[in-house]
């Protein structure tokens, strides 16, 4: 073999040694410095707890308020909110985001106790959530401002015990329920003081909440008083009041309908009140909304971030309103919400005449958001959030607006105004009673 070959050979072993080394000191210097980066991942100290229920808020806000908000404007809420809740302290943003919005509940929570910090942030993010527009209609929530709340919408009082007004067992027949009632009612009518006007509200209604099987039902179960009362005026006129928007609405307002079933065709008017509704279930309106205006019709608009959602009704006519001729609405300065949308349905599709003054303007759907970061393990909280605008029969937003009654019965001249409408004196002379 000739010298060139051997040191050729040789040559080439060395570059394999070399590169073999190479590569073995590289992977191992690779992974030297992988297990390095964990470990220090491992040690690195999680977000601040506090901070972390900060940007928790901050994400639902940015990503479920009805309007768009920037980085710059939500981080100074922020700010502002944190300046307002400790004022000895001063605050600034480093960064018009997120970030900034840490460095600031850091700042706040500085050399406080865990129930001090608790208390800033929370009363930080309740301060910020106030100041959204509408102002103070989104808030922070706990546990147990839900559970008022959901009790409201649902027409349920805790406070009261209906059975224990009318002095009967829950068990009682609805025979022993009618009898008490009617004594107690005869006894407070004949004391015209404002005590036993008060106790006589009071007594009728625990009366509506378990005068029929199925109401007392409804309140054994649920808690929940009647959502719709209704009684018979005169031969001619058949007035429901909507109480509440609550999930048994639709059953129980059917139910009130099929009560005049048989009932001469002179019983051809209706009277819905609205009046001191403050709304409630809004998702059931494209069913409710059904038998007023048809199955399929374009009831009511959402406005949430630059974007309109359209609602059509899912349910057609009822038989038992083919009846009525007439329709009017009553609606007040204490109608609100899902209420205030029905009134503005039922203008727009001239189902009747919305009789009253102007509703409340409170056209905003609020969405319980829960926050999961945990300040407390014995206490919960969560956003309550303006998500949604409702519009109006313009297509303008309710809110701050309200909806327009057609007779305003605060004009003097309401009532000729009214039988222009109705050229019926006895009508106009039920609508004057009910707002007396």
């Amino acid at each position: 073999m000739k010298k060139t070959s051997i040191n050729s050979i040789a040559y080439i072993l060395l570059v394999i040694i070399v590169v073999g080394v190479s590569a073995f000191f590289g992977i191992k210097i690779y992974k030297t410095k992988r297990l390095e980066k964990a470990k220090v991942a491992t040690i690195q100290p999680k977000k601040d707890t506090y901070a972390a229920f900060a940007d928790e808020v901050y994400d639902i806000i940015q990503q479920n308020y009805w309007n768009k908000i920037t980085d710059a404007d939500l981080s100074n809420l922020f700010v502002l909110a944190s300046q307002k809740v400790a004022s000895t302290t001063t605050f600034s943003l480093l960064t018009k985001n997120k970030i900034g919005v840490e460095g600031v509940i850091a700042t706040g929570t500085k050399n406080l106790t865990a129930d001090q910090k608790k208390d800033f942030v929370t009363n930080v993010a309740d301060v910020v959530l106030a100041n959204l527009a509408p102002f103070g209609r989104s808030r922070l929530y706990t546990q147990k401002l839900e559970t008022a709340l959901k009790n409201e919408v649902n027409n349920v009082d805790t406070s009261q015990n209906m059975y224990s007004i009318l002095a009967v067992k829950p068990d009682a027949p609805q025979s022993e329920i009618e009898k008490a009632y009617q004594q107690q009612a005869k006894k407070l009518e004949a004391d015209n003081t404002p005590q036993a006007k008060e106790k006589l509200a009071l007594v009728n209604r625990a009366h509506e909440a378990l005068s029929t099987p199925i109401r007392k039902e409804i309140y054994d179960k649920t808690g929940s008083e009647p959502s719709v009362t209704y009684r018979q005026l005169d031969s001619g006129t058949f007035y429901i009041k909507l109480v509440r928007f609550t999930p048994t609405l639709i059953p129980e307002f059917q139910a009130a309908a099929k009560t005049v079933d048989g009932q001469p065709a002179t019983l051809h008017t209706l009277i819905i009140d609205l009046r001191d509704n403050i709304g409630g279930a809004i998702d059931q309106l494209p069913e409710f909304l059904g038998p007023f205006i048809g199955q399929g019709q374009y009831a009511f608009q959402y406005f949430h971030q630059g974007t309109y959602t359209p609602f059509q009704t899912t349910t057609g006519f009822l038989p038992e309103l083919v009846r009525y001729k007439r329709v009017i609405i009553l609606i007040n300065g204490q109608t609100q919400s899902s209420a205030e949308v029905m009134a503005g349905t039922l203008k727009k599709y001239n189902v009747g005449v919305l009789v009253g003054t102007p509703s409340k303007g409170w056209g905003s759907i609020e969405r319980v958001f829960p926050i999961s970061t945990s300040l407390d393990p014995n206490q919960t909280f969560s956003a309550f959030l303006v998500h949604t605008l409702t519009l109006a029969d313009d297509n303008q937003p309710i809110e701050g607006k309200g909806i327009q009654p057609q007779i305003n019965i605060k004009d003097k001249n309401w009532e000729r105004d009214f039988q222009a409408y109705y050229n019926d004196s006895n009508l106009t002379m039920q609508i004057k009673k009910l707002f007396q």
